[in-house]
């Protein structure tokens, strides 16, 4: 009998794919999220939808990407703005970026 364990080092590298709805455009949000990446040491790329919604690929390890939600979250709860993460969905790493960089819709 076998039994596979996965065990998610802290340093495992992953990327999410996100949507957000809210207060997002027009207020510094894509800006805010390269800010803060850059900090946390996170990657991907942000772009505004033509919905309104802004969709987001954010790549680093787990305490890196717990850290850009909890500084996004702080930012805009000190703005009195509010976001919610509307999708969210682990894809795989992207190899070569050194940033989170704002894409034109």
């Amino acid at each position: 009998m076998s039994t596979d364990t996965y065990d998610i080092s802290d340093e495992t590298i992953r990327r999410v794919a996100l949507r957000f709805e809210g207060t997002v455009q027009a207020v510094g949000f894509r800006w805010t999220c390269c800010m803060i990446a850059k900090r946390v040491g996170c990657t991907g790329w942000v772009r505004n939808e033509l919905d309104g919604s802004v969709s987001m690929e954010l790549q680093g390890t787990n305490d890196a990407i717990a850290s850009f939600f909890g500084m996004l979250q702080a930012d805009y709860n000190r703005r009195h703005l509010t976001f919610v993460v509307t999708e969210s969905d682990d894809i795989a790493p992207v190899e070569g970026e050194n940033e989170l960089s704002v894409r034109w819709a």
